[in-house]
């Protein structure tokens, strides 16, 4: 152990002794800990620094919006409402967003970048699991 490191655990070990870490806030709940385990390791910190910051990437607000879109067409087509003009539009939307998402990924050179694809299968896995 470093000389920091035993430095930092004394007075750690100090302050628990002088009841410094009592009335914490959150103290004696369970942790709420987020499972990154599905981003790729280079991917993270951006992820992170952008969820802290309330912001998503625009290629995570289109497939956000592109899953809706197919639920949307899905409950038609099994509402046995095929060829309605509200379907075509939704298939239009669809193919817009689709076309968008594509361009964006190209532009940015994600569409071939394999912790994309990989972070992208273990999307899709979820998102299949969870439907079952």
């Amino acid at each position: 152990m470093g000389m920091l490191s035993w430095l930092a655990e004394q007075r750690i070990q100090e302050a628990m002794r002088s009841g410094e870490f009592k009335d914490l806030p959150g103290s004696g709940k369970p942790l709420e800990l987020e499972d990154l385990s599905g981003v790729p390791e280079e991917l993270r910190m951006s992820f992170k620094i952008m969820k802290n910051a309330g912001l998503l990437p625009e290629e995570i607000t289109l497939r956000k919006e592109c899953v809706t879109l197919e639920e949307l067409l899905a409950a038609c087509r099994n509402s046995g409402d095929t060829g309605s003009a509200e379907q075509k539009t939704l298939e239009n939307k669809l193919s817009m967003k689709r076309l968008r998402l594509q361009e964006l990924l190209r532009q940015r050179g994600l569409e071939s970048s394999s912790s994309i694809l990989e972070y992208g299968d273990k999307i899709r896995q979820k998102l299949l699991s969870e439907e079952e």
